[in-house]
């Protein structure tokens, strides 16, 4: 579901674009200019796309007419698949103890994973509170650089997230999700950034894995954890291949971009230098999607830890099972205490490795005194891990003190039934959250539920086969239409158009206020910075910590579950487009600045066009993490497919489970079809 990326085009300088006779007259309209002009231009189908469409009208007339023009989806089309899952269920019970796939093969993978994850959670223990901090505050300033202010910055970060966790009185659980975490992240950006070599180098390999991508990212946890616990039983190696399935396409989504990006005429001067392909792989094109690949293991951290409470369900523990247990008892404020030491061990990894890459300059080496960089740096933070390691067991406990540590529950409760009254139904003139909840509802859910479950299942898939046309092609609407009537064959058609009107007003919802927020974030460097703890924060905090308070404020339904997505998938919307904005050729935004053009016309005919793949692939993300929380939004009101799920997976129901799981996904992959061009179609634009 990502978007591919096309060479940046740069302006016309003045004097260079004049018209035959003028050559000093300075060119007004710029290559970007045109582009922007060319971007927002209304599509026109082809005669042959149009012919096509005539075809698929056609054959969907016939079906139609066979199945006596029935409104919803058929019965005679439909395909009972909930028998042959349930027998692969009973399949894997009986055999996962004596079948040689598990034997020879699933086995040493569970024992792998099982052993990595103690190993790391081993160390972490024997390093004790102290070194543990050490390490973590060290490493830090390492990456920010110890003779530079960014690395004391960094360092402070840490130093406060470490002691957030002690003081909390949660150092065991975030020491065991850290372990978690540590082996999960590092396999998942290994597999993210082999899968994104390959997609960046070729274009067969990247459409080949969209699909795949989009599988292992739209597939909700819960469809797939049943699956997990089946064959690998409850433990770790389950929460961990979930927790990589989920976490690793950002990482490959994005470095493809940034490889298939990379400026077309540094490629040709490598080339004509006589670099070779693997030459110019590691001198040129991953040097320049360094930002990218930077920004995809940010993603991909936020989103394994966003795994740890649905990692807890399948006996992860850690920081999740915490949360779990609170929620259990709507302990709010305790389920905070354990969400808050999530939010700041991944505000501590991401200023951690955007710190490292700020310091690379060009060549690749960091700057700074010989002394206080490369491998003795690195040496100096393991001597200095391994020295007050070694002190804390002479000074200290290895756990963080108890008398270290405050409550912070009573106060977080008090607050929260204080607020939520307040906006709930006091807000003067403008009523509350159930006024809103119930306006929205009423004047957009309903209408637009009650409008696609009145239109006949063939005239949505000529509807899906027409958007698909006008933005792609052939391959692509078919590949929508085919995914689109999956879903009814599967037998969850009005489900899963419920599940559509939540998802498209989720989505509008999420782009309008992700557009907006990552425009001025790119243009606005204070409130880039003031937006990246709170961005931290949306995206880490486990939804099921915030979901109390959500349906305190909007209650039990359908907005509570839009809401939910929209808190979640907001933040990977606000950064893909600022950073799609901030790498804009500089040459193209000051050469349109030398013409005159104003703010408003550089962002709209020059920052926007060139930075469409980018925005392109903030729809794509935003489609993905909302789809992501159908599953959370079931519940909390939402039913449709979310509630499927989440009761296939509760009853030990695989049938219903998966089936509803896959619904999510082609509901994915037709979202996706109807909004992101091709690149066939680009070029026709």
């Amino acid at each position: 579901m990502s978007a591919t990326t096309s060479p940046a085009t740069t302006p016309a300088g003045p004097g260079t674009g004049g018209p035959p006779g003028d050559p000093g007259q300075p060119e007004k309209t710029t290559t970007a200019g045109r582009t922007g002009a060319a971007i927002t231009r209304l599509p026109r189908l082809p005669a042959g796309k149009a012919v096509m469409l005539a075809a698929v009208l056609l054959v969907l007339l016939s079906l139609a007419a066979a199945t006596e023009f029935t409104g919803t989806w058929p019965a005679a089309l439909r395909a009972e698949l909930s028998e042959p899952l349930n027998g692969l269920s009973d399949w894997i019970i009986d055999n996962r103890d004596t079948h040689p796939l598990f034997l020879y093969f699933l086995l040493h993978l569970s024992n792998t994973a099982t052993a990595s994850v103690d190993a790391v959670y081993q160390l972490l223990l024997s390093l004790g509170w102290l070194g543990v901090t050490a390490g973590g505050v060290l490493l830090a300033w390492r990456a920010g650089g110890l003779a530079h202010r960014s690395g004391l910055r960094t360092a402070a970060t840490a130093l406060g997230a470490f002691a957030a966790c002690g003081l909390l009185g949660m150092w065991e659980p975030a020491v065991l999700t850290l372990a978690l975490m540590t082996v999960a992240v590092a396999v998942a950006a290994v597999i993210g950034v082999l899968l994104g070599l390959a997609a960046g180098l070729s274009d067969r390999v990247h459409r080949l894995l969209r699909p795949v991508l989009d599988t292992m990212q739209v597939l909700p946890a819960f469809a797939y954890l049943l699956p997990f616990v089946l064959v690998f039983g409850i433990g770790t190696p389950a929460a961990l291949f979930s927790t990589v399935i989920y976490a690793a396409p950002p990482m490959a989504r994005l470095t493809a971009l940034g490889l298939r990006g990379t400026d077309g005429s540094v490629l040709e001067a490598s080339a004509s230098l006589g670099a070779g392909p693997l030459q110019r792989l590691l001198t040129v094109r991953i040097p320049l999607a360094r930002k990218d690949m930077l920004l995809g293991l940010n993603q991909t951290i936020m989103m394994a830890l966003s795994m740890v409470v649905i990692a807890a369900l399948v006996g992860a523990g850690g920081l999740g099972e915490e949360i779990y247990q609170a929620l259990s008892t709507v302990d709010v404020g305790q389920a905070l205490a354990a969400g808050i030491p999530i939010v700041l061990i991944a505000i501590w990894l991401d200023r951690t490795t955007a710190a490292a890459g700020a310091r690379l300059d060009d060549t690749g080496r960091t700057a700074g005194p010989r002394l206080l960089r490369g491998p003795a740096a690195w040496a100096a933070v393991l001597a200095g891990t391994a020295v007050l390691a070694v002190a804390g067991r002479f000074l200290t406990t290895a756990e963080w003190p108890a008398a270290w540590t405050y409550d912070i529950s009573p106060a977080v409760n008090d607050f929260k039934n204080s607020v939520i009254a307040q906006l709930r139904d006091g807000l003067p003139v403008v009523g509350g959250t159930e006024v809103w909840a119930a306006a929205f509802t009423d004047w957009v859910l309903n209408p637009l539920h009650d409008g696609l479950v009145a239109l006949p299942w063939w005239l949505v898939l000529l509807l899906v086969a027409a958007l698909a046309l006008t933005v792609g092609t052939w391959r692509t609407a078919l590949t929508a239409v085919l995914a689109m009537a999956a879903i009814g064959v599967m037998g969850v058609w009005p489900e899963s158009l419920n599940t559509l009107s939540q998802v498209l007003a989720a989505l509008v919802v999420t782009l309008l206020l992700g557009f907006a927020t990552g425009v001025l974030a790119a243009r606005v460097p204070w409130v880039d910075r003031a937006l990246r703890p709170v961005l931290d924060a949306m995206q880490t905090m486990p939804q099921f910590v915030y979901l109390i308070p959500v349906v305190a404020l909007f209650a039990v339904g359908r907005v509570a579950a839009i809401v939910a997505a929209v808190v979640y998938a907001l933040p990977a919307v606000v950064r893909i487009t600022a950073q799609g904005l901030r790498q804009v050729d500089p040459a193209a935004v000051e050469a349109a600045r030398s013409l005159g053009a104003s703010g408003a016309q550089l962002l709209r005919q020059v920052q926007l066009p060139l930075a469409r793949p980018a925005l392109l692939l903030a729809v794509n993300q935003g489609i993905v993490l909302v789809l992501a929380v159908v599953i959370v939004g079931g519940l909390v009101g939402g039913g449709a497919l979310g509630y499927d799920v989440v009761y296939g997976l509760s009853r030990g129901d695989l049938g219903v489970g998966l089936v509803a799981g896959a619904a999510i996904v082609c509901l994915g992959l037709v979202l996706d079809r109807v909004t992101q061009p091709t690149t066939a179609r680009r070029k026709d634009t």
